[in-house]
C-alpha cells in the first residue's frame, strides 16, 4: 500500500486548510491514503467551539468531494460539537468506499495543557477495510497508551494511522520517535504517524501551551525501524508499505500471541 503523509502547518482558517488539502491530494501521485496531521481543520490554540462543524457539515463534506474526484482515502483531523457544550477531536476517514469517523480517547491532560476543558472524549476504537488492508486509527496522545494499538491489531489492523499536533519542548521530539516505535514493536503493526509541522518554520508563533505540532512525521516498520521521516518544517512523502512485513514480524516475535495481560 502507497500512503502519503502530508505534514503542514494548519492555519486558523478551515477554508485555507481545506486549500492544502486539495493541494496535497493532488500532488499525493497514486497514493491510495492521504493523511493529513489532527487539527487540519483549524490548529490548537484558538477558539475551537466556533469553528467546529457535524460530519455532514460544509468542511466535511468538501473533504468527501476531494476524496472522491481523487480516488483516495483521505484521513484529516477537524473538531464535531459534543452534545455537552464541548467539541469533540475527530478524524474523519473518508473515501474508496469508506466514510466513517474517530473522536479521540485519550485526551491531553498533559505538559500543562488540558484538552478535556474544551474537548470531550470518544470511546469507540475504528479499524476500516482499504483495498483489502485493515486499517486502525489513533490521534496524537493516544501514542502513549499501548493497550489502544494492541486493540487495534486484535481488531485486525497490519496498519495504524496517527495524525497528531505533538507538543513542543525539551525531549518531546525523542518521546515522539520512541513511543511510534514502541507501538510499532507492541502491537507489530506499522505506524504511519502525520504530525502538524513546527509554526516556527512558517513564521507563526503561537502563544500560550497549545500543541502546535513540531514535524518529524514518520513511517515505523512493524519491528520498529524508522522508514521515512520528514523534518520540522511543511513537506509530503510518500512511503510505500509492505503488509508481509507484519506476518514476518509475527511470526518473529508473536507478542500478541505470547502476552499474558
Amino acid at each position: 500500500m502507497r500512503i502519503a503523509i502530508s505534514q503542514f502547518a494548519a492555519d486558523t482558517n478551515p477554508e485555507r486548510n481545506l486549500d492544502h488539502i486539495r493541494a496535497a491530494t493532488r500532488q499525493s501521485g497514486d497514493a491510495s491514503i492521504v493523511v493529513f496531521p489532527e487539527a487540519t481543520m483549524a490548529r490548537f490554540g484558538i477558539p475551537l467551539g466556533p469553528i467546529a462543524e457535524p460530519l455532514d457539515g460544509p468542511w466535511a463534506s468538501a473533504v468527501r468531494e476531494i476524496a472522491e474526484e481523487a480516488g483516495k482515502l483521505i484521513v484529516a483531523g477537524m473538531f464535531t460539537p459534543s452534545p455537552d457544550g464541548r467539541v469533540t477531536n475527530t478524524l474523519l476517514i473518508t473515501g474508496r468506499g469508506v466514510d466513517t469517523y474517530y473522536d479521540k480517547i485519550h485526551l491531553f491532560d498533559a505538559f500543562g495543557f488540558a484538552e478535556s476543558e474544551t474537548v470531550a472524549p470518544g470511546e469507540r476504537i475504528v479499524v476500516s477495510e482499504v483495498d483489502d488492508v485493515m486499517v486502525g486509527f489513533a490521534t496524537c496522545y493516544d501514542i502513549r497508551f499501548p493497550g489502544l494499538f494492541q486493540r487495534l491489531a486484535d481488531e485486525g489492523a497490519v496498519i495504524t494511522i496517527v495524525p497528531a499536533s505533538w507538543g513542543s519542548g525539551p525531549g518531546k521530539r525523542e518521546q515522539w520517535e520512541l513511543l511510534a516505535r514502541a507501538r510499532a514493536l507492541d502491537s507489530t503493526t506499522w505506524i504511519v504517524a502525520c504530525g502538524q509541522a513546527d509554526p516556527e518554520t512558517v513564521g507563526q508563533k503561537p502563544s500560550g501551551r497549545a500543541p502546535t505540532g513540531i514535524g518529524y512525521s514518520l513511517a515505523v516498520s512493524p519491528l520498529g525501524e524508522i522508514r521515512a521521516q520528514l523534518g520540522p518544517e511543511p513537506a509530503l512523502r510518500i512511503v510505500d508499505i509492505d503488509t508481509s512485513e507484519v506476518t514476518e514480524a509475527r511470526k518473529t516475535v508473536p507478542v500478541l500471541a505470547n502476552r499474558k495481560f
